[in-house]
């Protein structure tokens, strides 16, 4: 079984908002020794770019123009993620709300997603060990020949008390009504759009803590790499 182990793992997590996809994503990877890659920061660091530069994020032609010019990398330690746009650390700026406001419309201007997933592309084929690649078309259009598909799921409640916790401060019955917006926005784009790739393995994680999606993941990327 030695040359299984040392053949490069590619695994797709995809999944909405709060269903603990960045958690796991991370501690399977620092768990088996494989990069990490979180394709929505890439979004959002675009993103925090056209903020930032002034271009009208309701106008998808101005997105689409300005789509080539941020310089955009990506640390893939999963102890340590780090995202830089133009040399600047932007892992913080990111998560605040301008951006998230305005992530899924930028996020569905097609130069913008061409653009973002050369560069996933790019990064997971790199990866000497392999990678755990997390986004929301990694399995269906980003890496459709990954090695291991996951989907994660949960019930919009688990999700919008997740989210609560994360964005300190936040409504509970707000944050479900924003998550529910973006299902919806991210899955009705037209590129790329939110959705379960047929042979990706489903996983509800409603009922369950951390560490047991994190084990279930573990076991289905060791079964993987055994050739089973």
């Amino acid at each position: 079984m030695d040359n299984g182990a040392a053949r490069p793992v590619i695994v797709a997590i995809d999944g909405p908002s709060g269903t603990g996809k960045s958690s796991t994503s991370k501690a399977v990877a620092a768990q088996l020794g494989l990069s990490y890659l979180d394709t929505g920061a890439q979004y959002r660091a675009i993103t925090w770019w056209m903020v930032t530069n002034g271009i009208d994020t309701d106008d998808p032609a101005a997105i689409a123009a300005a789509a080539g010019k941020p310089e955009i990398v990506s640390g893939t330690d999963p102890k340590a993620p780090a995202i830089t746009v133009d040399g600047t650390d932007v892992a913080g700026p990111i998560r605040e709300q301008d951006v998230t406001a305005r992530v899924s419309a930028v996020s569905a201007v097609p130069e913008v997603r061409t653009r973002i997933t050369e560069l996933q592309r790019a990064i997971a084929a790199a990866a000497v060990t392999g990678i755990v690649v997390e986004g929301r078309d990694i399995g269906t259009t980003v890496l459709p020949d990954a090695d291991l598909k996951i989907f994660l799921t949960a019930s919009p409640e688990a999700r919008a008390a997740r989210r609560s916790g994360e964005l300190k401060g936040a409504d509970v019955r707000a944050t479900r009504e924003a998550l529910i917006k973006r299902d919806a926005a991210d899955s009705s784009r037209t590129t790329s759009p939110l959705a379960k790739a047929d042979d990706a393995v489903e996983v509800d994680t409603t009922e369950l803590t951390l560490e047991q999606v994190v084990e279930c993941v573990v076991t289905l990327v060791e079964e993987k790499r055994a050739g089973k």
